[in-house]
Parts: C-alpha cells; structure tokens; sequence
C-alpha cells in the first residue's frame, strides 16, 4: 500500500508518495539523509493500492513536482511516466526519486 497527497500549487500539483512500510522512519546512509517521520505528514494522504495511485495521478492535467519513497511508489511513478529510471537513486537500499518540470 501507498500513502499519496497530492499538494495544489501556483504552476500546478505536487505529488508526494510512499510506500506505507516507510512512513516512520528516517534513512540515513551518510550522504543522504530521508527524514519520512517529522514530514509524514507531507506524504499522509490517502492510503491507496497502485493501481488506485496510479488513477490518482492521472487525473492530474500539471505534476509541477513528484516526492516518492519506496519500491512501490518508485514503481506507480515509472509506470506513469511521472519520473524516468535515472530519476531513481537509493538509500539503504530503498529507492526514491524527486522530478521537477521547469517552464520557461
């Protein structure tokens, strides 16, 4: 399961997402640090299967920016098109990626 949230911005939404295993923790493997426990409440949204995460963001016309922690999450977002496998980077083993669309 995946906790989603999407957030309305002025240039558009901004999707947080992460796997529901993930959303008390804080990883930490020296160069990067992921505190999921003080800002769950950024990623508390509705707690949803992929395939109801994946319906969510489609209903979206503008994704400004996407936040997802996790395996499940990193995969509904690949999926979607909603970030590209070289937006993926780990830690502690678990993946998570950040996508922003810049206007100009």
């Amino acid at each position: 399961m995946i906790y989603i949230k999407t957030h309305e911005a002025e240039n558009g939404s901004v999707i947080a997402m992460c796997d529901e295993s993930l959303i008390d923790k804080v990883l930490n493997d020296g160069d990067v640090y992921l505190d999921i426990k003080s800002y769950s409440s950024f990623y508390k949204g509705e707690l949803v299967s992929a395939d109801r995460a994946m319906k969510i963001i489609g209903v979206h016309e503008s994704v400004h920016s996407a936040n997802l922690i996790g395996k499940e999450s990193v995969e509904v977002g690949l999926e979607v098109g909603l970030i590209d496998k070289s937006s993926v980077l780990e830690v502690k083993k678990i993946p998570y990626a950040h996508a922003y669309k810049v206007d100009y």
